[in-house]
């Protein structure tokens, strides 16, 4: 049985996998997530439709699956005991994510398809892939308890001025991620 997904079948090869994963990635930046299809996803990682059918229902689902493990290594930051110099590294990463890596705009194209197809919108609330990597940076960079807010505001408070910024369409060079944790650790106590 694949654990993973649930689906009973052949153990999931790794190979294939991989990629499938890389070809939504290439796919979605050359074609856009309309004209993507899992005919052309398998096509592209040179395996059957069958077995991307076995593993995956949707394109929505491989995109999920492609950037929520790229962005576990993109988000992660190291922590170092200085607060700033963390949530800095945070949002430098955040902002890079968002607006130049494959997998922050396939992100992006499934919040997009979210706001009018209810799958989308159900699939992306079972993966919270910016709220999981900035959980795990406040918690921390933080001491406990450290902050009158719950951890999701805490979490809103310090994601919400790069995801504005990007998903308006806003250049992203006028964004600073210094001065923003200075601000978010100014705030967090208020």
């Amino acid at each position: 049985m694949d654990t993973e997904h649930g689906k009973v079948g052949r153990p999931r090869s790794e190979r294939a996998r991989e990629a499938v994963l890389h070809a939504v990635d290439d796919l979605l930046v050359e074609t856009g997530y309309a004209a993507m299809t899992m005919k052309g996803i398998a096509e592209r990682a040179g395996v059957s439709r069958q077995t991307v059918y076995r593993w995956w229902s949707t394109k929505a689902e491989i995109l999920l699956e492609a950037s929520a493990a790229d962005a576990e290594g993109e988000l992660a930051v190291a922590p170092t005991g200085d607060a700033l110099g963390d949530l800095t590294a945070y949002l430098e990463a955040l902002v890079n994510f968002l607006a130049n890596s494959p997998a922050g705009a396939a992100y992006r194209a499934l919040l997009g398809e979210a706001q009018h197809d209810p799958e989308v919108a159900k699939l992306l609330a079972t993966k919270d892939v910016l709220g999981d990597s900035a959980r795990q940076v406040l918690t921390q960079a933080l001491p406990p308890n450290s902050t009158p807010h719950t951890l999701e505001l805490a979490t809103t408070r310090l994601i919400g001025p790069v995801f504005f910024t990007l998903m308006t369409a806003r250049d992203p060079a006028h964004l600073n991620p210094t001065d923003l944790a200075r601000t978010f650790l100014a705030t967090r106590e208020s």
